[in-house]
């Protein structure tokens, strides 16, 4: 055999490449006597066909030398990743543009990654332009949804193809515009088998399964792509009977119709028969075995998805990347990091899925580790990073790393507004979020229904409801997730009536509420007190909608009883439930107990809750304060000793405020933060209007325990006393009339019990008004005088 020379080992590493053996492609790259600028072209192209754009920029950057078609190359490895800044960079780098192969690739990038003004605007500076020129910058707009520019930019075009046509049919199709593409269509002079196809799969995507057929049996030429499209669209609509009758009619089937017609049973949930099908296949391939694996992985059988797995004798990434998916998904990280390691070339696919993984898992140490080893990222990096934080309650982080994200020239989609909203809304700033809101308009997303609802949810949490309204009114078109997005504004802001008017309003425009609906309105209920249309609602569930309850709904309806004092038909409910009760019922039910003094019931949900949620303190909180009010203070010595064994410890309430965008977070006695005397005049304003609304907190734990303190110190001397006591409370409090009045009348208790005498109503006694107004604040008791001296600071002791 003779000598190879430079020309065959490049075909060879080019066909290696083309067939997914990049692996073996760089092995004779790597052996090569001699390269030449094309060898090194080919190497890089195939990490390009092979979607491992890390290798090819690794293998650019030690590159002898360069011509234009490398540099190209590499624009498009940026561009693919979504990294355009980069890309953008080798672009003015480049010493030669003349060549437009550059500037399409550029062109190409900007509008698969939405900034189709800025392809636009280099389109209009190319020196020189071709019909790959025009198609590109096409299909930019079609991409990107802009069909009426698209369409404008259609007419302008002075030469097309039938690569032209197609784009802008594809474009009408992907808005849902089914009749601008069949109309686009008829128009076509030669429509070709992607023209045809493209409508058919059109038509199968939208439901319309029936034109798809008329579509297919008119068609002149009908090849093996045809047929498969068709085969897909059935399965696509669960037809899956039809779809093996043309199946069994194909004469040449191959691996692609044996592939669609297991994803028709994956898509149904039929295992069996796609695994059947599978055994039955001449030649197996591996997208055919990796589609049965998505559908185990699916349905959390891992053990047979992993079995098809390990008979797979030429895996390619996606394979392993749906299988780490899958241990990942169940939260079986140990196995996903073990596939991972093994993985040959790993992706951004690869990657991305560890971090969203170990996001899953709140491990949020391990995911910034993996996020600051990776090479690359793409804008599905970030996405993963920053809902990461979100999820995980590190909003800080979350809205940290979307600023960032926007500096590394990603450019946010409708993901990244969601999660960066939804930050906003748990941290409750405003103003931050109304920056969100305005960059998201700006760049094509402000009537956007994924993003609006982040929207709704945002201003619904800051208080804002009339502008969630807006937003809700802004979308063209509300989904069930909308509807009950602004419902649970309603009922977050105490709104119940409109809640449920909403509610009502939106049965009337043909939606069907679902569970989710269901808890907002009921939730709505509770907190304004609409206990007969809260019932009426509950009810309804079962005997109108057919909706299966749920335990968050038994817990809304124990907890509208509860508020309302109707304990007892809560707690009959709750243990009449057909499902077990969990932490969130008890706990509904034990707030009612606590707000009514309801001792008997309080400590049975306490008990219940603690065995729940052994390591939460609320619940010791709360069964603390019950004992206590009903003075059982050896009950509450042992509650407090039984939540340090079992590792609890009380958190401070953290308060933050909004100033400037900058969200500021401090406890009442440690105000270290910048400004401070800004936040502490903010603070003070607060709860001066708070006051002004006469909105006091309850103070009854505060003097019950003072009470029996007070009862016990003196009691145990067994004798009446005439002593000043000096009690330090809060300022906001002791300057409240309801805190006079109720601290006169507690006083007047604790002389009685003290002294043992009876109170004589002839005796000089000042009302509790009357004693504020005085500034004495005391008492006269026949045997027994008692001073209140009130010690008032500024801060908590």
């Amino acid at each position: 055999m003779s000598t190879r020379n430079t020309v065959s080992w490049n075909s060879i590493i080019s066909a290696c490449a083309k067939n997914n053996q990049i692996n073996h492609a760089r092995t004779l790259f790597d052996e090569m006597p001699t390269r030449n600028l094309v060898s090194w072209n080919t190497m890089i192209a195939g990490y390009l066909h092979n979607d491992q754009i890390s290798e090819a920029v690794k293998l650019f950057g030690v590159m002898p030398r360069r011509d234009t078609f490398t540099w190209t190359l590499v624009i498009t490895c940026y561009t693919r990743n979504g990294e355009m800044g980069k890309a953008r960079d080798c672009f003015e780098r480049m010493e030669n543009k003349t060549n437009s192969a550059c500037w399409n690739a550029m062109i190409a990038g900007y509008g698969k990654n939405g900034e189709v003004f800025k392809a636009r605007k280099l389109f209009d500076q190319m020196p020189v332009r071709n019909l790959v020129s025009w198609n590109s910058m096409l299909a930019g707009y079609t991409q990107n949804g802009e069909m009426g520019m698209g369409l404008k930019f259609f007419e302008e075009m002075g030469e097309r193809d039938i690569v032209s046509w197609n784009l802008m049919l594809h474009g009408f199709i992907e808005v849902g515009d089914m009749d601008s593409a069949l109309e686009f269509f008829r128009r076509i002079p030669n429509p070709n088998v992607v023209s045809w196809v493209t409508m058919l799969s059109g038509y199968a995507r939208n439901g319309e399964i029936l034109q798809a057929r008329r579509l297919f049996d008119r068609m002149p030429e009908r090849n093996v792509v045809a047929w498969n499209a068709m085969i897909a669209g059935h399965c696509q609509n669960s037809q899956i009977d039809e779809a093996l009758q043309l199946f069994k009619e194909m004469l040449g089937r191959n691996a692609a119709s044996w592939t669609a017609m297991i994803n028709g049973y994956v898509r149904i949930g039929k295992l069996d028969e796609a695994r059947n099908l599978l055994n039955q296949m001449p030649y197996k391939n591996v997208a055919a075995q990796t589609a049965l694996i998505s559908g185990y992985v699916q349905n959390k059988r891992m053990d047979e998805a992993r079995m098809i797995f390990d008979q797979i004798k030429a895996r390619d990434i996606v394979s392993w990347n749906t299988m780490i998916a899958g241990y990942a998904q169940c939260g079986n990280m140990e196995e996903a990091v073990k596939l991972f390691k093994q993985t040959p070339k790993k992706n951004l696919v690869s990657w991305n899925t560890m971090i969203s993984g170990y996001a899953q898992q709140g491990q949020m140490d391990i995911v910034v580790r993996i996020f600051e080893e990776m090479e690359q990222k793409n804008l599905v990096t970030w996405n993963s990073l920053i809902s990461g934080f979100t999820q995980n309650g590190f909003n800080t982080e979350a809205l940290e790393h979307f600023v960032l994200m926007a500096k590394e020239g990603k450019r946010p989609d409708q993901s990244s507004f969601a999660s960066g909203l939804s930050a906003c809304a748990n941290l409750a700033a405003l103003q931050i979020g109304k920056q969100i809101h305005n960059l998201a308009a700006k760049i094509g997303y402000g009537n956007d229904l994924f993003v609006g609802n982040a929207l709704i949810t945002m201003y619904s949490k800051c208080g804002r409801v009339t502008s969630a309204e807006q937003v809700f009114n802004d979308i063209d078109v509300n989904d069930i997730i909308s509807w009950n997005a602004l419902i649970a504004g309603y009922a977050l802001n105490g709104n119940g009536k409109e809640a449920v008017q909403l509610f009502h309003e939106m049965k009337i425009k043909g939606l069907h509420p679902d569970q989710v609906t269901f808890v907002a309105v009921l939730s709505a209920c509770t907190h304004s007190g609409l206990i007969d249309q809260g019932l009426i609602l509950f009810k309804s569930m079962t005997e109108e909608h057919s909706i299966e309850l749920l335990a968050e709904h038994y817990a809304c309806v124990v907890d509208l009883l509860g508020r309302a004092g109707r304990l007892e038909e809560a707690y009959q409910l709750l243990i009449g439930m057909p499902i077990k009760a969990n932490a969130g019922i008890w706990g509904a039910l034990l707030g009612a107990c606590r707000m009514h003094r309801n001792l008997e019931l309080g400590k049975i949900a306490a008990d219940k809750l603690c065995e729940f949620e052994p390591h939460k303190t609320s619940n010791y909180v709360l069964l603390s304060n019950i004992h206590a009010e009903a003075g059982e203070w050896h009950e509450v010595e042992r509650v407090r000793i039984l939540m340090k064994e079992k590792g609890g410890v009380k958190q401070s309430g953290l308060s933050w405020i909004e100033v400037d965008n900058q969200v500021y977070s401090f406890l009442s006695d440690n105000l270290t933060q910048l400004r401070t005397t800004e936040v502490s005049e903010a603070l003070k304003y607060l709860t001066g209007h708070m006051r002004n609304k006469i909105y006091m907190p309850d103070l009854q734990m505060h003097m019950h325990r003072f009470a029996d303190a007070w009862r016990n110190k003196y009691n145990s001397k067994g004798r009446p006393c005439e002593e000043s006591i000096i009690l330090t409370v809060n300022h906001e409090i002791c300057t409240s009339e309801l805190f006079w009045q109720q601290m006169a009348e507690m006083l007047l208790d604790l002389c009685i019990c003290t002294s043992g005498a009876v109170h004589d109503p002839s005796a000089e006694c000042p009302t509790p008004a009357e004693m504020l107004k005085s500034g004495a604040r005391h008492c006269r008791l026949k045997r027994c005088r008692l001073y209140a001296v009130m010690v008032i600071l500024d801060r908590e002791v």
